[in-house]
Parts: C-alpha cells; sequence; structure tokens
C-alpha cells in the first residue's frame, strides 16, 4: 500500500514536469529543421459567418459588434450572428439595436450552455467558413483576412488564432496568466508546424462550416470540434498574426478554477473522440502520421 501511494505521489509530480518541460523539449526536437509552415497559403475571400458567443454581456457586447463591423473584410461576404444564451441584463436590446446594419440575435431559453448556443446558431448558416469567438475578444483588423488564408489548402479543417492580453502587467494574477498563455502560443505553434494544433480557442478559431457536427451539453466547443475534425482527416493549424485582445481573469482562484473545468471536461472529450488518436498516444507519433492515417493504428490522428 505504502509503495502505491508513493507511485501515485510520484506519477503527480512528474505529470507537470512531462506538461511544462517534457513536452515543449519533445515538440522543440521534433520541429527541428522543418519550415515554419507546411501547408498552402492564399489570398481569398470566401463567404464568413461570424458567431458571437454571449451571456449578460451588456458591458462589452456594443464594443464587440463595432469591432466586427471594423474588420477589414468584405461585407457582402462577412455576415455577423450573436447567440445569446438566456442573457437578462441588457445584451438582447443592445444587440438588436444593430440589426439595422446587418447584425442577427439568436436568443437561446433555458440557459444551456455556451455549446448548445452554437449548436443553434449553426442550424443558421450557410458559409463556407464560419468564426467563433467570445464577446470580449476584440479582433485585430485583419484577423479574418489572416485566418481564411490557410483554407486555401484543401488539408485545412481548422485554423486558431492568437489570443492576446491587453492587462498582462497588471497585477500578479494578470502577469502570471499572461507567461500561461505565451507559453500556450508557443506550444501551438510547435504543434501546428507539425501536423495540427491541439484543440481551438473559444477567443478566435475558424472551421470549414461543412465539417461541423452537433456537439453534446457538456463538449467545450473548441476541443471536442477540432477534434471531430482531425478525425475526418483533416488538419488543424495556428496562425499567430490572426489576432485578439481581451483580459485576463486577472484573480487565481477563478483562473485555477477555470483550468480545472477545462481539464477535466478535456479529458472527457478525448474519451468522445477517440478515433483522432494514434495508439501510444500523439506526442510520440506525431512525426510519422498524416492527416489521413497513422503508421501505427488505423486511425487518423493529431499529428
Amino acid at each position: 500500500m505504502i509503495s502505491l501511494s508513493i507511485a501515485f505521489t510520484l506519477l503527480c509530480l512528474l505529470v507537470p514536469v512531462y506538461v511544462y518541460f517534457g513536452y515543449p523539449a519533445l515538440l522543440w526536437s521534433l520541429t527541428r529543421g522543418k519550415p515554419a509552415r507546411t501547408h498552402r497559403v492564399d489570398d481569398i475571400q470566401p463567404d464568413v459567418t461570424l458567431i458571437i458567443s454571449c451571456y449578460n454581456e451588456a458591458g462589452v457586447i456594443g464594443a464587440k459588434l463595432d469591432n466586427a463591423l471594423a474588420l477589414d473584410y468584405p461585407a457582402d461576404r462577412l455576415t455577423v450572428l450573436v447567440v445569446s444564451d438566456g442573457s437578462d441584463d441588457g445584451t438582447d436590446e443592445i444587440v438588436l439595436g444593430y440589426q439595422n446594419v446587418g447584425i442577427t440575435l439568436i436568443r437561446q431559453e433555458g440557459r444551456l450552455g455556451k455549446t448548445m448556443g452554437l449548436n443553434l446558431a449553426m442550424e443558421q448558416v450557410s458559409s463556407d467558413i464560419v468564426v467563433f469567438s467570445d464577446a470580449n475578444a476584440m479582433y485585430a483588423p485583419d484577423a479574418i483576412r489572416k485566418l481564411v488564408r490557410h483554407f486555401a489548402d484543401e488539408s485545412v479543417g481548422y485554423v486558431v488564432g492568437a489570443a492576446l492580453y491587453t492587462d498582462g502587467s497588471e497585477g500578479a494574477s494578470a502577469r502570471n496568466e499572461n507567461l500561461y498563455w505565451r507559453y500556450e502560443l508557443a506550444i501551438k505553434s510547435m504543434e501546428s508546424r507539425l501536423h495540427s494544433v491541439v484543440g481551438g480557442d473559444g477567443a478566435i478559431y475558424a472551421i470549414r462550416s461543412v465539417l461541423w457536427e452537433p456537439l453534446q451539453q457538456r463538449d467545450i466547443n473548441d476541443f471536442v470540434n477540432p477534434l471531430q475534425i482531425i478525425a475526418k482527416g483533416y488538419r488543424g493549424v495556428f496562425d499567430s498574426e490572426a489576432r485578439c485582445f481581451e483580459e485576463t481573469a486577472g484573480d487565481f482562484d477563478r483562473e485555477l478554477a477555470r483550468k480545472e473545468r477545462i481539464v477535466n471536461r478535456s479529458i472527457r472529450g478525448l474519451m468522445r473522440v477517440k478515433g483522432c488518436c494514434c495508439h501510444g498516444g500523439p506526442a510520440y507519433f506525431r512525426s510519422r502520421c498524416s492527416p489521413t492515417n497513422c503508421s501505427v493504428g488505423s486511425s487518423p490522428c493529431f499529428y
């Protein structure tokens, strides 16, 4: 019993060591000598739907819609949908004030959660590409252009942008969170060079709309949906130049609780889409897999 407890304690200690040191080191070694970009990119302008998820975002939704309307993308090829998860703070009324400039409100009753709201919004999508965003994520003017250029390559199924923090130097918690996300962006860049960035980003990521599958209520949409796309034989890439800006949580307890929730739900999501993983783990086989096959198993995988 004591030996088992010691082994379990060592395992718990080794996991964060691998996550923060071993995994980056492995990625670095596997990306040495690989080009910075491993797919075709072109200046294309497909029809795009921007879906903005919100719940009680009256304080920021007006700025977000102004930001969306100012994007450097042809207005006749960009549709903006706002899905409100039963907001009761005046968010919906603000959105309705933008109807005359082409903003559409989709209201979900019953506070069913972000994922179910996206299922509802996707029923109204007819564009080639869908970009998912949160209400507090302000896009750089060229963010949509930067995202969609990667879809010129038929092997690309989703594209993840870079969510940057505007208050990363204000307070210890903000600095800590900003450092964490700088680490995340470096990881995403290396994963993308190998084959696929793991997961999307609720603030800024795009998919081919035909690859969407309705999700379960407890799914994290920007984790499970990319896994489903990989399982179909496509890859997901990261673009550090497709940027949005948001504020940090600014509180250790809130941020820790959020990360724990994400990890727990992500593990569940991975079990739901087992076909995206090679036997033995994606990290080990990332350099031996292709978008449509794996040299070790019969299923498509991360890398």
